[in-house]
């Protein structure tokens, strides 16, 4: 069905092709002798993209390995940050929250295929032709949620609180909430709005993990071969759609509301699960931040 779906061209251009970029990294972790995260239905949405085709979706389509900058380097990367947050998300609801926001859900498919405990729901905000594409992607393939789902067409640079509201979001009890590769593209006021909408809707118990770039990068950070091998091998310049502007200080904002957080980098993890990127020079994931933070 290449081609095809409501917003299927949409999804192929700017910050939302980026969602192909990642689902077909999902893909071929899936299928690694020594996957970190699953994802069977990651594969579909890049078939479903009409200038995907050339895309690798097995480790063996990718001949240099993990040497590769982009489907090796950069993918691995994708994969370790799939497992860490569906740890964390899932910690989190066994924890008791039963409400999931997912912030910028792109082609997230956590709904279909992690284990939900009773009485889960898992709101999806995202633009409407993203939601569009990736529904019809899932009815031609029969996906069922394991958890009540909602999807809900709202851009984050304006009033998607309201939106949330309107479609059962209850501000009482305790939620989790995920900006998984979200922060990096939006403006820095979009950002502030964002948490500060998340610290006025999180009730004790309520959780947040986001991922952030520290300050600007150099030019031997810039030129680095992740960023060149992304331009080049499948038109997806993410210089040019990180947004410039000054990052504000999320984290600390937080943690002046009373949240307690933690501020990781992906090494960590991947020293802790034995597999993904380590540090390089001029490394072009040296700046990301995964943050955590929990209202006690």
């Amino acid at each position: 069905m290449p081609g095809t779906g409501r917003g299927g061209q949409a999804v192929e251009r700017g910050v939302a092709r980026t969602a192909l970029m990642v689902a077909a990294a999902r893909a071929i972790e899936t299928h690694r002798p020594d996957s970190l995260a699953r994802d069977d239905y990651a594969e579909h949405f890049v078939r479903a993209a009409g200038t995907c085709e050339s895309w690798p979706l097995r480790p063996h389509e990718v001949p240099a390995g993990d040497d590769d900058p982009l489907w090796g380097r950069l993918g691995r990367y994708f994969g370790l940050r799939t497992r860490v947050l569906d740890d964390f998300v899932l910690r989190s609801v066994r924890a008791g929250a039963r409400q999931v926001v997912l912030l910028g859900a792109g082609l997230d498919t956590r709904a279909f295929r992690l284990d939900w405990p009773e009485g889960c729901v898992v709101f999806e905000v995202d633009q409407d032709p993203v939601l569009r594409f990736k529904q019809d992607v899932l009815d031609n393939l029969a996906a069922t949620p394991t958890a009540r789902r909602v999807p809900i067409a709202a851009d984050l640079r304006g009033d998607w609180e309201t939106a949330l509201g309107n479609a059962g979001f209850d501000p009482e009890s305790p939620s989790v909430w995920l900006a998984e590769g979200l922060m990096l593209y939006l403006p820095g006021d979009a950002e502030r709005r964002l948490i500060d909408a998340v610290d006025r809707l999180g009730a004790q118990g309520s959780a947040i993990a986001f991922e952030v770039k520290l300050g600007s990068e150099r030019p031997e950070v810039r030129s680095s071969a992740v960023y060149s091998s992304a331009k080049q091998q499948i038109g997806v310049d993410l210089l040019t759609l990180f947004d410039a502007e000054p990052r504000p200080d999320s984290a600390g904002h937080l943690e002046s509301g009373g949240w307690v957080t933690r501020v990781t980098t992906p090494f960590d993890f991947a020293r802790t699960f034995g597999r993904g990127p380590e540090p390089e020079r001029d490394d072009a994931l040296a700046s990301n931040r995964w943050i955590f933070a929990t209202r006690t």
